[in-house]
C-alpha cells in the first residue's frame, strides 16, 4: 500500500530493497549501516526510489552503490509501510549477475554479510512475511536452526 493511500500520511519517496539469495548455497546478503534506523542494524541493501526510476531499478542501483554487487531485478515480492520506520518499502527479488559483495559505500555501510536463511531472524528480526516465504523460511525452521 502506498503512503498516498493512507489517510493523513504524507507522500514520501519509496524505499526499494533488494532481496538477494545466492543460488549455490541460498545465503542472503545483508548490510550493516553506519547509522542504524532504530532497532534495524542489519538490512537488505536498498535506498530511495529516485524520480523517474522504478523500484526495480532503484534496488539494482542501490545494491551496486552499497555493496558493489551487480544484480538484476527478477520480481516484486511485495510492499508495506515498515512498522519500525514508517517508510513505504518495496521488496524486489534480485539475481546475482557478477562481482563480490563488499562495502562499496563506506560512509553509509559498515559491513556486509552473506548469512544462511536460518540466521535471518537473528540478524534482522521482523522480516516481512512475503520475503520470508520467498526465501523459504518458516518460523519453526528459523527457531530450530543454530
Amino acid at each position: 500500500m502506498h503512503s498516498a493511500c493512507i489517510p493523513g500520511a504524507q507522500a514520501s519517496p519509496s524505499i526499494a530493497v533488494a532481496v538477494i539469495a545466492r543460488p549455490v548455497d541460498g545465503r542472503i546478503v545483508l548490510v550493516r549501516r553506519r547509522v542504524p534506523e532504530g532497532k534495524l542494524v542489519w538490512q537488505f541493501p536498498g535506498g530511495k526510489v529516485e524520480p523517474g526510476e522504478t523500484p526495480e531499478d532503484a534496488a539494482v542501483r542501490e545494491t551496486r552503490e552499497e555493496v558493489g554487487l551487480m544484480v538484476s531485478g527478477r520480481a516484486r515480492i511485495g510492499d508495506r509501510i515498515h512498522d519500525q520506520t514508517g517508510r513505504h518499502i518495496v521488496y524486489i527479488a534480485c539475481d546475482v549477475v557478477s562481482a563480490v559483495a563488499d562495502v562499496a559505500a563506506p560512509r553509509e555501510i559498515a559491513d556486509t554479510a552473506w548469512i544462511p536463511p536460518s540466521l535471518l531472524d537473528t540478524f534482522a528480526p521482523g522480516v516481512y512475511e512475503p520475503v520470508r516465504q520467498y526465501l523459504g523460511i518458516t518460523a519453526t525452521a528459523a527457531k530450530e536452526s543454530p
